[in-house]
């Protein structure tokens, strides 16, 4: 057998891999060279991506005033053209690589490896980025090379090519700054003799650059095993460069918060501990001075529990100024009283109310204004007053983030509601990006750029003495305020983030709030449940369940905290301000038959139209008690009688010997014993049993009919009131 032939092919077929190996160009030859006038957001993320794979860059411009236009109105750039063939001058290299591209708006997805291999497949000098849509000259289209597959237009935001060929291409440039050098490289490219000499051709599949520009249905995020890349299912590619060209801008913010590994499932996210500003190491007077602003526009429940919380923020008050900003009347009364008892702790404070019929837009310039032009405030912190702020390290937390303008997220509990927007509809308005109800949900974790927040944010002092000089930041003739800022915002490419990576809290709703009561917040436990439980009832109300707080001071009557001290005084107070006690007398057109066997001088629930949120109130915290003491009993708290009893030494001290019309009766002490009176209680005359130190906010459970006959206690001396429900009549 001849073993030469076959040997010979081996060593041919070995020499020939081993030649083509040696032919990958080594990334060292390959050089990134980009134009930027000024470091923006968007050329820090440029940058981050660029070392996160090792690429070497080169800026061009940094510090000349830019002239090469706006690319979202009308065709410019030439100013990149001319630095860059001053700057290709200079270099000498032959066989160096230049990959020319944006910054602002570009992201690399992967290494110089991958993307030398991809040009060196092309098997042409220069690789130009390609688009489905042709830019600034229509008329040109025709003369553009048809392609049997692909983007047919050339895009000039990214190219990558040999030196000398790059120089030969750019050497007959001689536009102005503000000429469209879209418009030089595609005459350049559909002249034939011009790009058979150079040697160009287009990336036509995207497999180096993605334009997004009118492929925004082409592209999605592709997780990888740690890392993140953008992925044509058009071409079913992978390109290595993504651009965010034209109006495009918030799409590669969106892909930006993923690509290259900015957030992955494996790690989470990789960069939000970047850039940190702690402030750990400093003394209180050396603390960031913030101007607080605080914003009332319309009737707004739990308003003095938003101050409370306001006072606790862990923030030395002496780094602090306030300007509140009041449209409603009915709110006057809870700023007045705040500021007269604390206004004194803050450095400056600047109120302006209703009186002062100022709207919202010039509050917020005047807001703005007052910082820019103080040079010792360094951040703005905007909150609504429907903002429920529950981490008292919200602020130091925000300013150690280090960001141009991050809000906390918080969101409307039981919905998808939240204070900032994963994407805009065409017109501008709140559109749904894939992940925001991930986000919202804490199922991806991290600090992501988004554009638009509201209710409330932090803005770094500095943006106002640059890119946001401008006073009037709010007005629109279309837009809200809010909506107005966070476009101009994003019109000076300025970056806004919203962090899900701490709870800082909710924000209330609004809906269906009445002003007509004394305290208005009783009856928010339909719109905002949480708040009302926090608000109402017994710290210690949750222990109950675990068997940690509850008495049995006489056979079958149970004992248990229920209602805070703010609830016993604001249903007392409710009902005073009501007034209408009734008499006391057997005759009662209130109930069904219109005799009261057992008389008391009381208020009714459905008298202060409470009845709809008392029974909510049995359903949500009586009922488990309930089920829990008596099992087997179950019961949908069915009431004819939720009433507030008021006992009184010379109109009516105490309550005969009677059984309730209930299965059930629920009794809540509403003041204090020795305090606010003296004398009554309870006595369970069957067992010889006698409560006679009700605890205020606290609740006898006990059965109504045949066992419990009962009796109340002779009030000697000041007011006794009670809170009562006959339960299942």
């Amino acid at each position: 057998m001849n073993f030469v032939p076959v040997l010979l092919s081996i060593i041919f077929l070995c020499t020939s891999v081993t030649d083509g190996e040696e032919q990958l160009i080594p990334s060292e030859k390959l050089l990134v060279v980009t134009v930027a006038t000024k470091e923006t957001d968007g050329f820090r993320r440029f940058m981050r991506s660029a070392k996160h794979f090792n690429y070497t860059v080169e800026v061009l411009g940094a510090g000349e005033e830019w002239k090469g236009g706006d690319y979202m109105s009308a065709p410019g750039g030439g100013q990149k053209v001319r630095l860059l063939k001053a700057a290709l001058e200079q270099m000498k290299t032959e066989d160096l690589i230049i990959l020319f591209i944006d910054s602002y708006d570009v992201v690399f997805a992967s290494g110089p490896k991958e993307l030398l291999k991809k040009f060196q497949q092309a098997k042409h000098k220069v690789v130009f980025s390609s688009e489905s849509l042709i830019w600034p000259d229509r008329h040109l289209e025709d003369k553009h090379p048809y392609v049997k597959e692909g983007n047919r237009f050339l895009g000039s935001g990214g190219f990558i090519g040999y030196l000398p060929n790059i120089k030969k291409m750019v050497a007959d440039w001689t536009g102005e700054d503000n000429t469209s050098d879209q418009l030089f490289f595609t005459r350049t490219y559909i002249d034939s003799d011009k790009r058979k000499s150079i040697n160009i051709t287009l990336d036509t599949k995207c497999r180096l650059f993605q334009n997004l520009h009118g492929a925004l249905d082409e592209v999605v995020l592709k997780f990888e095993e740690g890392r993140v890349r953008a992925r044509n299912v058009l071409y079913d590619t992978l390109p290595v460069i993504i651009h965010g060209n034209g109006p495009t801008k918030l799409q590669i913010n969106y892909l930006g918060n993923y690509i290259p590994n900015t957030w992955t499932f494996e790690t989470g996210c990789t960069v939000c501990h970047e850039n940190l500003r702690s402030l750990s190491a400093l003394k209180e007077p050396e603390y960031p001075l913030v101007m607080i602003g605080i914003f009332i526009q319309q009737p707004t429940p739990f308003v003095t529990v938003f101050f409370e919380r306001l006072l606790t923020l862990k923030y030395p008050k002496n780094r602090l100024n306030l300007f509140i900003y009041n449209q409603e009347a009915h709110h006057e009364p809870h700023v007045s009283t705040f500021l007269d008892k604390h206004g004194s702790l803050y450095q400056n404070v600047k109120s302006i109310g209703p009186d002062e019929e100022m709207d919202k837009a010039a509050a917020y310039n005047l807001y703005f204004d007052m910082c820019r032009n103080n040079e010792d405030c360094d951040y703005l912190f905007s909150l609504d007053i429907e903002v429920v702020i529950k981490n008292e390290d919200i602020l130091k937390i925000l300013i150690e983030y280090n960001l141009p303008i991050v809000a906390p997220m918080i969101t409307r509990i039981g919905r998808l509601w939240s204070n900032f927007w994963g994407a805009l509809s065409a017109d501008g308005y709140y559109a749904r990006s894939e992940d925001y109800v991930d986000i919202v949900q804490e199922r991806r974790v991290g600090v992501w750029n988004v554009p638009y927040v509201s209710n409330v944010y932090l803005v770094k002092a500095s943006l106002l003495r640059s890119e946001l000089q401008e006073f009037d930041l709010f007005t629109s003739k279309i837009l809200d305020p809010d909506m107005a800022f966070c476009h101009n915002v994003r019109r000076k490419g300025i970056f806004m983030y919203v962090t899900n990576q701490h709870t800082f809290g909710r924000i209330l709703s609004t809906e269906n709030y009445q002003t007509t009561h004394l305290h208005n917040d009783l009856w928010q436990i339909f719109e905002n449940p949480v708040d009302w439980q926090e608000r109402y009832i017994h710290e210690n109300y949750t222990l109950i369940m675990k068997n940690k707080l509850i008495e049995t001071p006489c056979p079958d009557v149970y004992w248990f905290p229920l209602f805070s001290d703010v609830a016993c005084n604001h249903i007392v107070e409710e009902m005073e301000n009501f007034g209408e006690w009734s008499g006391g007398a057997n005759t009662d057109k209130r109930i069904q038959g219109g005799y009261e066997n057992v008389p008391t001088i009381d208020i009714h629930m459905n008298q202060i139209n409470y009845e709809k949120e008392w029974q909510k109130f049995l359903v949500e915290y009586v009922a488990p008690i309930t089920e829990k003491m008596y099992p087997g009993y179950y019961t949908k708290c069915s009431t004819p009688l939720n009433f507030v009893v008021k006992y009184k030494p010379d109109e009516q001290p105490l309550l005969v010997p009677h059984h309730d019309a209930s299965t059930f009766t629920i009794n809540i002490a509403l003041n204090r014993k020795d305090v606010d009176y003296q004398g009554g209680g309870c006595r369970f005359l069957r067992y010889n049993c006698s409560i006679q130190a009700p605890r205020k906010g606290w609740a006898l459970m006990h059965p109504g009919r045949l066992t419990h006959y009962h009796e109340g206690l002779p009030t000697t001396a000041g007011v006794r009131y009670i809170a009562v429900s006959f339960v299942d009549p």
